[in-house]
């Protein structure tokens, strides 16, 4: 150690001393820690260092399965509103769709059933007018025996078209048939001039239209159906004629009345 200079005072002196032992170096005072109490330390920072790692490898992996724009997920992962109410709506369509087929088969037989008795209520109506019609036409004496034209009507169906309906009777008891014919007599203006037309004429009654002018009945028959004349003539007037083996039994006249 040096001695202190000359002409220290003591003030100095204790000041000089207070120097040099602050300069002197310091001593560390070290703990000695176990060496079991090391090794758990150890395994602590292990087991940590462990955790951390899988922890952030979980976080890498979810981070990589969401998007990175931030979508929503995949709808099969997340229902929307509408597939649950179709899923909600599925058992009841079940129920559902045979019902509405039951009901559309049902109102198909309905509206045929209601076209059938609307069929047989108009020809019901149809028969009931037939019956009355041959009831009024009906003479209250049939003892008296003949043939007879009860009703003839004519009527213009076109420019040269005739629609005619005819009742041919027989009187009495009716033991036999009658066979015979029907020939019209249509009366026309034909280039100022009257001119009469015969149907069946002689080549039609060569052919299969004359069986519409047979007649084959014992009490009564109906004729009826539609002439064609000749074009440009003015139709005046329809007479038909029943003939037996060509001889005339009977005949009747209808005048024809053109509209205005």
């Amino acid at each position: 150690m040096t001695a202190p200079r000359p002409g220290f005072t003591l003030t100095k002196a204790r000041q000089w001393f207070r120097r040099r032992s602050f300069a002197a170096p310091q001593m560390t005072i070290r703990r000695q820690w176990p060496v079991s109490l090391r090794v758990t330390v150890a395994l602590l920072a292990v087991t940590a260092a462990a955790g951390f790692a899988l922890g952030g490898y979980g976080l890498g992996k979810s981070t990589r399965s969401v998007p990175s724009s931030g979508s929503p997920a995949p709808l099969a992962a997340v229902p929307s509103p509408g597939a649950r109410l179709l899923a909600e709506r599925d058992p009841y369509a079940v129920i559902a769709g045979p019902a509405e087929s039951e009901i559309s088969i049902e109102r198909s037989t309905q509206r045929q059933l209601v076209a059938q008795i609307q069929a047989l209520e108009s020809e019901n109506s149809k028969l009931k007018e037939d019956l009355a019609f041959f009831e009024s036409l009906l003479p209250a004496d049939r003892s008296s025996g003949g043939v007879s034209i009860r009703r003839l009507t004519a009527d213009i169906a076109g420019a040269n078209q005739l629609r005619y309906r005819l009742l041919v009777m027989q009187g009495g008891k009716g033991d036999r048939d009658f066979v015979g014919t029907v020939q019209l007599a249509v009366t026309v203006l034909q280039n100022g001039k009257s001119v009469v037309l015969l149907f069946p004429s002689g080549e039609m009654a060569e052919t299969a239209a004359s069986a519409a002018f047979q007649l084959t009945f014992k009490h009564y028959q109906r004729l009826e159906g539609l002439l064609t004349l000749p074009a440009g003539v003015q139709m005046q007037s329809l007479q038909a004629r029943v003939l037996e083996k060509g001889q005339l039994r009977t005949q009747q006249t209808a005048i024809l009345e053109r509209s205005s």
